[in-house]
């Protein structure tokens, strides 16, 4: 079930490898920029990786939820924050929104299942 992610996640990374070895100035740039967006300041790490989430999925990008449920997993976060950002989103992004949970799920399969195993 979680293969979809997983082929998601793959992709994603094998698109940044071929960014980063024939665009290495621009994929810097936009590295460090969003490393210092992400990291902890007025907000903690969890907290900026939950608010990507829920950006993420009212914008859609299948991409993007992946990457932030993995990493709100590896900040600490848990199953039950992710699904709190997941009613939020729902308010913001309506029924499009709704149906990127799906998307989530996945993610959560995939990373919950890793971080057990």
């Amino acid at each position: 079930m979680s293969s979809d992610m997983n082929q998601t996640m793959h992709d994603f990374k094998a698109a940044m490898g071929m960014m980063n070895r024939e665009a290495p100035d621009t994929m810097q740039a936009f590295g460090g920029f969003m490393n210092a967006a992400l990291s902890k300041g007025a907000l903690d790490e969890k907290t900026k990786e939950l608010i990507g989430l829920g950006m993420a999925i009212t914008a859609r990008c299948v991409y993007c939820i992946g990457i932030h449920v993995e990493k709100v997993l590896k900040a600490g976060g848990t199953h039950a924050e992710i699904i709190g950002v997941c009613e939020v989103a729902i308010v913001m992004g309506g029924g499009p929104a709704l149906t990127y949970i799906a998307e989530v799920k996945k993610a959560l399969d995939l990373f919950e299942q890793q971080k057990a195993g």
